[in-house]
């Protein structure tokens, strides 16, 4: 199952963001709604994550359909890969340096060749990842701007 959003799976403003009120009643199924969403990000199912949750796989199927869940748990893995991107980033120079160095010195054709290569697919792919994102962005902006109009 997929779980890419559109902006409008997101709560509009002034609809009531909460998950408790979406998934149930008051904060014990506030909470467990939390605990389901992290239980998402740790495991590798639904069964797992309604496991760990203490909840039925129906009621995390359920919960998953809802769009206010769908945001927050969209939100939650958004600000997980954040993480893993800016950890990423950290050690981009010490392994493009190791990339250089097998480049230039290892003995076998073969491995300087896949270095080379690597460290150019990875530039590329920055590259236009960069372009798209700052696409989407401006795209988003326009949007925003025609929504005050209306």
């Amino acid at each position: 199952m997929t779980l890419e959003g559109t902006r409008a799976d997101y709560p509009a403003e002034g609809e009531n963001r909460s998950l408790a009120l979406s998934c149930g009643h008051g904060a014990k199924a506030e909470r467990k709604a939390e605990q389901a969403i992290a239980a998402l990000l740790q495991t590798d199912t639904v069964v797992d994550a309604a496991k760990m949750t203490g909840i039925s796989e129906k009621t995390l199927e359920r919960w998953m359909k809802d769009r206010h869940f769908l945001a927050a748990y969209r939100e939650a893995r958004r600000a997980m890969v954040a993480q893993a991107t800016d950890r990423l980033a950290r050690v981009c120079c010490t392994a493009v340096d190791m990339l250089a160095n097998v480049m230039k010195h290892a003995s076998h054709d073969g491995a300087r060749v896949m270095a080379a290569k690597a460290i150019l697919d990875y530039a590329y792919k920055a590259i236009e990842l960069e372009n798209l994102t700052e696409r989407l962005e401006r795209l988003e902006e326009m949007l925003d701007r025609k929504e005050v109009l209306c």
